[in-house]
């Protein structure tokens, strides 16, 4: 039994965790999955795979977890678990309670970022922008109080030295004034000069490239996605925010786990202009999830977004459809920053443009993942992509705890899909080359 065994005895005080049922069968989703040797992999690293999301759950951290896992461009596990509402820490007993469908989508978080980081690498590739141009070039106002020098590249990178927000920013009636907000980020002051200190952009720099976006195109960031990316991969929720009537769709986030004090409340304010558990609460109103925020409330299900990973790991090609230039990939997922402290975050990480990098340990992945790409979303949100594994994962969950006791089930969770899915000798073919030996032959 461990600590949070005991913290979840009867008549301790630990009280922020979910009601976990006995019988798990009757609140999981299996949906359809390939034969484990298709994705070469045992039935029992399969199994080993679940057996660890349900241990994770089991912690009563998660409402509800969504899994799913692609090899070879196949799916090697796609599963749910829990409830989408009505479980949640402090729900009446007697409280209605939805369960998680596969098609259920979760708000991600900044793992949105990938996103809109890869919005803006199409519209370079297109010649629409230039990730070198200044953003001044799109935003004239923007270059006020030495920001003139600061480029798209820089934002993309987390180096453009604006890292905070004001907590005016996060307030959500500016949603439908956009041109109030660009004031507010016009506004902001340098903490660093662009370029020097990578310090993660944890909302402001996906406003500022939002803007961008639509100086450039004369459409929302949103508009743009769903046109360029989710329309031509197939894809229903994969977008920032939601429709009003589907509000009540997405999956219902809830503050778990141990109170967040200082000094690591200090660092979610400056960081975020909040506090951690005012995210929450601004990310379930509705103006929060019917709005766009570039960096923080895009929407997806575990299937979805792994199948926008599988998009970049086959080189921006996904089922016949041409998203990306191989070499606009390459861009987005080459290394911009070597393993470097991250003064917001205050841990060395390792970045591309717009996207998180891998490394000898990760949350990518887990261990040995150097050519790992992907993003991490508040705050037991994951998903990536293994080159080296021939691996497109999206890990979703709605429970929000900081440094809770769940972090070593979580790792052990990371793990073991690393190791279920070891590294691959030779890349699959993707359909373009298989078509070009079929022409040669």
């Amino acid at each position: 039994m461990d600590l949070l065994d005991l913290l979840m005895l009867p008549g301790r005080p630990f009280k922020a965790l979910c009601r976990v049922p006995r019988d798990l069968a009757g609140v999981t989703v299996v949906g359809d999955e390939a034969q484990p040797a298709e994705v070469s992999a045992s039935p029992e690293d399969v199994e080993r795979v679940w057996a660890a999301t349900e241990s994770l759950y089991r912690t009563g951290i998660h409402p509800a977890i969504q899994l799913c896992i692609r090899r070879h461009g196949r799916i090697a596990l796609h599963r749910a678990l829990g409830h989408a509402r009505g479980n949640a820490p402090g729900a009446p007993e007697k409280a209605p309670r939805e369960r998680v469908s596969l098609d259920t989508p979760f708000l991600l978080y900044s793992a949105s970022k990938a996103l809109t980081a890869m919005v803006v690498h199409k519209l370079d590739e297109r010649g629409v922008l230039d990730i070198e141009d200044r953003v001044c070039d799109y935003i004239p106002e923007f270059g006020a109080d030495g920001k003139q020098w600061i480029t798209i590249r820089h934002v993309l990178g987390h180096r453009s030295g604006i890292p905070n927000l004001p907590p005016e920013a996060l307030d959500l009636d500016l949603l439908e004034d956009p041109d109030r907000l660009v004031e507010v980020l016009c506004g902001l002051r340098r903490s660093y000069r662009p370029g020097r200190n990578l310090a993660y952009h944890a909302v402001s720099g996906g406003f500022v490239l939002g803007e961008v976006v639509r100086r450039a195109t004369g459409s929302d960031v949103r508009e743009v996605l769903r046109k360029e990316i989710a329309e031509p991969l197939g894809l229903h929720w994969l977008g920032f925010g939601v429709r009003p009537e589907d509000v009540s769709r997405v999956a219902e986030d809830a503050v778990t786990g141990l109170p967040v004090g200082a000094p690591f409340s200090w660092i979610f304010r400056r960081a975020l202009g909040v506090g951690f558990e005012e995210v929450v609460e601004l990310a379930r109103d509705p103006r929060f999830l019917t709005g766009v925020i570039p960096a923080a409330n895009a929407v997806s299900t575990a299937d979805e977004l792994s199948a926008f990973y599988q998009c970049l790991l086959d080189g921006g090609e996904y089922q016949g459809a041409r998203v990306f230039d191989p070499r606009t990939v390459r861009h987005a997922t080459g290394e911009d920053s070597f393993l470097e402290l991250d003064l917001t975050l205050g841990i060395p990480l390792r970045y591309g443009l717009g996207l998180m990098l891998g490394g000898p340990v990760s949350l990518l992945g887990g261990w040995n993942t150097p050519r790992a790409f992907g993003h991490l979303g508040f705050t037991n949100i994951v998903s990536w992509a293994d080159p080296d594994r021939d691996l497109a994962v999206a890990l979703l969950t709605s429970g929000k705890p900081f440094l809770s006791l769940d972090v070593a089930r979580f790792a052990v969770l990371l793990q073991a899909i690393g190791s279920a899915f070891g590294p691959v000798e030779r890349r699959r073919p993707t359909q373009k080359s298989r078509e070009a030996g079929e022409r040669a032959s």
